[in-house]
């Protein structure tokens, strides 16, 4: 995929391809900051409120400093300017990674959120539920920590990035991920669905998963549309008996999941959920 010509920095717009953090950035020695993964339309952040939200708490939770104007209006206007400087006037992914600067583990040079945004052009693949089914494993290797950072999407990804090496190693589409207590946490760059009689279940955030806005966003149209839903703890064994799979994250909305080893799931409640997802969007 390519990305636009432009990325932002604090205000600042730079070539994509220039390097814009120092040996010494804290973010690149400990992966001291968060990120976030937008996908846009045609000037819209779809799930707008949840995603600044989310930055909001982030901020909050890792004990960054922000000055005055660093507020969501801030946030979301660097991207729509990102957004028209690069052209990417359809569908786009957007990427802001906000992290503290130079300095040694006790001695940050300050709390202040420096902020970059890059953006990449979306094909309409994107909108299209994967029909192929989605081949997945449960990742051996790693396990996902439980506390209070668990839910943020931290620059310290190495669970998942192995989890993703794994996977593409062994021919898969993607990994569950495994916390401390053998509970299945999520994927490595989704949250997990399983569908049992009917009703959607998916990993409590006590458990470890990443607090998805999309999510998030499958509890709202699920309410809407009088579906049950609810968070349960959810053991490998689980997803032998489970009618159906899917996977969520804000660009694709939701992915089907065929295979788990030998386990063949079914799609009817996976499409029927889908398309209620897309009228969401629409709204």
């Amino acid at each position: 995929m390519d990305q636009g010509r432009f990325l932002f920095l604090d205000g600042k717009f730079l070539p994509s391809n220039k390097a814009v953090i120092s040996p010494d950035n804290r973010s690149f020695r400990y992966g001291d900051g968060f990120f976030a993964t937008i996908k846009c339309n045609n000037g819209r952040l779809q799930l707008e409120s949840f995603h600044l939200e989310r930055i909001t708490d982030s901020l909050r939770l890792l004990e960054f400093q922000p000055p005055t104007y660093f507020q969501r209006d801030y946030i979301r206007e660097s991207i729509l300017s990102l957004l028209r400087k690069n052209t990417h006037n359809g569908f786009a992914r957007v990427r802001c990674t906000i992290f503290r600067g130079d300095g040694g583990i006790y001695d940050a040079q300050n709390h202040f959120p420096h902020l970059m945004i890059q953006s990449w052009p979306l094909s309409n693949e994107s909108n299209q539920l994967n029909n192929n089914g989605l081949d997945i494993g449960i990742y051996p290797y790693a396990v996902k920590a439980v506390d209070r950072f668990s839910g943020i999407k931290s620059n310290n990804y190495l669970p998942y990035t192995m989890g993703a090496i794994w996977a593409k190693q062994a021919h898969l589409n993607d990994a569950l991920i495994l916390n401390s207590s053998g509970m299945i946490a999520d994927a490595t760059i989704a949250n997990l669905f399983l569908v049992s009689d009917g009703q959607l279940i998916t990993p409590p955030l006590s458990d470890g998963p990443v607090a998805g806005v999309m999510r998030r966003a499958v509890f709202h149209i699920a309410k809407e549309f009088g579906i049950a839903a609810e968070e349960r703890s959810i053991l490998p064994s689980d997803l032998l008996v489970a009618d159906e799979v899917f996977l969520t994250n804000a660009i694709y909305g939701l992915k089907w999941v065929k295979l788990l080893g030998e386990k063949h799931y079914h799609q009817t409640f996976t499409q029927s959920f889908f398309k209620k997802i897309q009228l969401f969007f629409l709204e």
